[in-house]
């Protein structure tokens, strides 16, 4: 009867620390609990939190770069509806002020904000610009 006991305790105690290191038992329900959004890959342009849809475009690119310089915060403007999103790791458009990119990041929509994970540079057109040799 001891040994069944044990048997039972042992048993009960592995399951219950296999559930607490994942409560909802997926890794997509860990993915959302970090706060992250949604995955997503979205074109648009790097702009500056003060002009934001304003500055997004080729034409404003130069101005883009100047307030960003300046210390205004970087944002992303959408291609398909223009919306302005915050970016949490704003490190990663370093160099891409002003730029038309196609970016790979997590969508947070409650929050109006992205997290990149990759970004790639897109010509005047919305295609991937040319390598440079």
């Amino acid at each position: 009867m001891k040994k069944l006991l044990l048997v039972v305790l042992a048993l009960f105690l592995s399951v219950s620390l296999g559930t607490a290191s994942n409560p909802k038992g997926t890794k997509k329900a860990a993915a959302a609990d970090s706060g992250m959004g949604k995955a997503a890959t979205l074109t648009g342009w790097v702009s500056d939190e003060k002009c934001g849809a304003a500055n997004a475009s080729a034409d404003k690119a130069d101005c883009a770069k100047k307030c960003i310089a300046a210390g205004q915060k970087i944002v992303f403007v959408t291609d398909k509806d223009k919306k302005v999103l915050n970016v949490q790791n704003p490190e990663v458009f370093k160099g891409h002020e002003g730029h038309h990119v196609k970016v790979s990041a997590h969508v947070d929509e409650s929050a109006g904000s992205i997290h990149v994970m990759n970004v790639s540079m897109l010509g005047k057109t919305g295609k991937k610009a040319a390598a440079k040799s």
